[in-house]
């Protein structure tokens, strides 16, 4: 006979820490994340509840399945998986665990969960990270965002992390790596502090300087002297 351990019953949702890559919608109205692992083709927003990767009919999390929401108990250990290379442009998520869930010795598996803070990481260039910029990948419908400096912006689509928060609701915050959040206000926007300003304005300039050199090409002289 196989004891199980007794019911927990918390009083506020335990607090958990993953990585997911930050999405946007083709049409550029919704944001969300989508996973790292199995169910990375099922992109997810900030509230969401899970479902069952393998079509089953059951409620997540299923003892004898392997489907819901997955998280680690310390921050330091979703860090550690920023490490690998095919996760260099993914951000570091801040997750209440929801609803049903399942404790392990390194984390939950969950039936519901709300992100409250995405953290993104530095552009791949090494320089701060000031917008999400198409990663060059997707999924169907959704364009992947990765870390992105204001000088490597350029002509790509992007969004402020501000801008992320804005369109994914539920009272997101999205800051780069090493910038706490502005206290007060009830939305992403308001109470920024410089860091968040002056990210804001690298973006808006580095935009500027692109649409300014693609002007100054499109007036150079063509062959002969004469403008084309």
């Amino acid at each position: 006979m196989r004891l199980r351990l007794p019911a927990e019953r918390p009083t506020e949702p335990p607090t958990g820490y993953k990585i997911a890559h930050p999405v946007l919608s083709q049409d550029g109205t919704r944001a969300g994340f989508t996973g790292v692992s199995l169910g990375g083709a099922l992109p997810y927003g900030v509230l969401a509840d899970a479902s069952c990767v393998y079509g089953l009919r059951h409620r997540p999390p299923h003892r004898r399945c392997g489907c819901g929401f997955h998280c680690l108990h310390e921050r330091a250990a979703a860090e550690a998986m920023l490490c690998t290379a095919e996760h260099r442009a993914a951000v570091l998520l801040e997750v209440s665990v929801l609803g049903a869930f399942i404790r392990f010795e390194r984390g939950f598996r969950h039936a519901r969960q709300r992100v409250r803070t995405a953290t993104a990481g530095p552009c791949a260039c090494g320089a701060a990270c000031v917008a999400l910029a198409d990663a060059g990948w997707g999924r169907p419908g959704w364009r992947a965002l990765a870390p992105s400096c204001a000088a490597c912006v350029r002509g790509r689509a992007s969004v402020s992390l501000a801008a992320f928060a804005r369109l994914a609701g539920e009272g997101l915050w999205v800051v780069a790596g090493g910038v706490v959040p502005g206290q007060g206000g009830d939305s992403p926007t308001e109470g920024l502090g410089v860091p968040e300003l002056a990210a804001e304005a690298a973006l808006l300039q580095a935009r500027l300087d692109w649409f300014q050199t693609q002007l100054a090409r499109l007036g150079e002289p063509g062959p002969g002297g004469r403008q084309g």
